[in-house]
C-alpha cells in the first residue's frame, strides 16, 4: 500500500482509521477498519494483504512506511493516535517494553537477592552492584542506561518513571535526563 491509497481508502480520527470507500459488501462507509488480534495489535486486510494498523497510521501521516519499528509509546498496542507512535530502532523498541511478568520489584533490571539481603541492579547481562536502600539500585540502573545512551527511550524506562514518580531526579528536560539527586558513585 502506498500514501495516495491510504490516503484515499481511510480516514484517520482519534487513533483508528475508517474506510472511505467499500473494499467489501460486508463493509459500509464510515466503518471502522480493521480489528485487534491476539497480541493486542491491530491489523487491516486490504486486497489480500494485511497490514498491521499502527503502521498504516504512520503512513497516513508521515506519507512514508518506515524503515525501522514504529514504537507505541506508552506500550499500550491498541492506542495508536499519531501522538502514541514513534519510530525507532529495533533496539529501542525493545527497551520500551514493560518489567518481565516474573519481576517483583516493579523495576525493569532491579531484583531482591534473598541470600545477600540487598537490592541487585543490572542492565542487559551486566551487574551494577547490590544495594540496601531500593532507591539506589533503582538509581544506578538509571544511571547507567544514560551512559548507555538510550536515546529516545528515556522517557519510559521503568526505571525513570520510578524516579520521577518518587521525586528521586528533576523533570526531563530537552530530551536529557533530570539531575539526580542522590548520587550514586
Amino acid at each position: 500500500m502506498d500514501y495516495i491509497t491510504v490516503r484515499t481508502t481511510f480516514d484517520y480520527c482519534n487513533g483508528n482509521l475508517y474506510w472511505k470507500t467499500r473494499p467489501a459488501n460486508c463493509i459500509h462507509i464510515g466503518d471502522k477498519a480493521g480489528g485487534f488480534m491476539a497480541d493486542g495489535y491491530g491489523q487491516i486486510q486490504y486486497s489480500g494483504e494485511h497490514y498491521l494498523i499502527h503502521r498504516l497510521i504512520w503512513l497516513w501521516h508521515h506519507g512514508y512506511f518506515p524503515e525501522n519499528q514504529i514504537d507505541h509509546i506508552d506500550r499500550n498496542r491498541k492506542n495508536n493516535r499519531i501522538e502514541n507512535l514513534r519510530e525507532v530502532t529495533c533496539q529501542c523498541n525493545s527497551r520500551n517494553c514493560g518489567n518481565p511478568k516474573d519481576n517483583t520489584s516493579g523495576v525493569k533490571g532491579i531484583s531482591w537477592n534473598v541470600r545477600k539481603k540487598k537490592w541487585k541492579a543490572k542492565i542487559l547481562d551486566n551487574y551494577l552492584g547490590y544495594y540496601i536502600n531500593f532507591n539506589d539500585a533503582v538509581l544506578a540502573r538509571l544511571k547507567a542506561e544514560q551512559q548507555l545512551s538510550w536515546k529516545n527511550c528515556d522517557n519510559s524506562s521503568p526505571a525513570y518513571c520510578y524516579a520521577i514518580e518518587h521525586g528521586l531526579i528533576t523533570k526531563k528536560e530537552e530530551g536529557q535526563y533530570g539531575r539526580i539527586k542522590n548520587s550514586i558513585s
